[in-house]
């Protein structure tokens, strides 16, 4: 069954996977059948504070948006984006966004936001239901893999 998983992700880095130096923040939008382009707004336009405070992935608003690390960030609430703000690297997700289990693999690809884990305060995202599952499976020593190779990541 693994050898299964790893060969549907690789298959997944050859469609959605970042090319040449990549951004710290994850922008990733589908552009065409299999690829994805950054498109500026972080993890897809979804509201980091939320996980936290409301336990589930909840959409941001246009109204409520701050600049961060050179994306725009969005939120569900004036609430959420000053608690952003007043400390972004408590709630900004770990990796720049990308998907945790990838960044642990070696490589940066897309997230959909209904896949993540919150461990120890960290918020985690994934590329899908799949791979979270993987990522669940052993999660301190993916975290620790990923920890190691996330920088030298950015700069391929």
């Amino acid at each position: 069954m693994k050898s299964i998983i790893s060969g549907l992700f690789f298959l997944l880095l050859a469609f959605g996977s970042v090319a040449n130096a990549a951004e710290p923040i994850n922008t990733l939008e589908r552009s065409g059948l299999f690829g994805y382009k950054p498109s500026g707004i972080a993890i897809r336009g979804y509201d980091p504070v939320a996980y936290f405070t409301q336990g589930k992935p909840l959409d941001g608003d246009d109204a409520f948006t701050t600049l961060w690390n050179n994306a725009t960030w969005r939120f569900s609430s004036q609430e959420h984006l000053d608690l952003f703000t007043g400390d972004p690297e408590k709630y900004a997700p770990q990796y720049g966004g990308y998907c945790a289990y990838g960044v642990a693999q070696g490589s940066l690809v897309k997230i959909e936001p209904e896949n993540w884990t919150i461990v120890e305060g960290k918020l985690y995202l994934n590329y899908n239901q799949k791979l979270q599952n993987e990522w669940e499976k052993d999660i301190p020593d993916y975290i620790k893999t990923a920890d190691d190779k996330f920088e030298g990541l950015l700069a391929e």
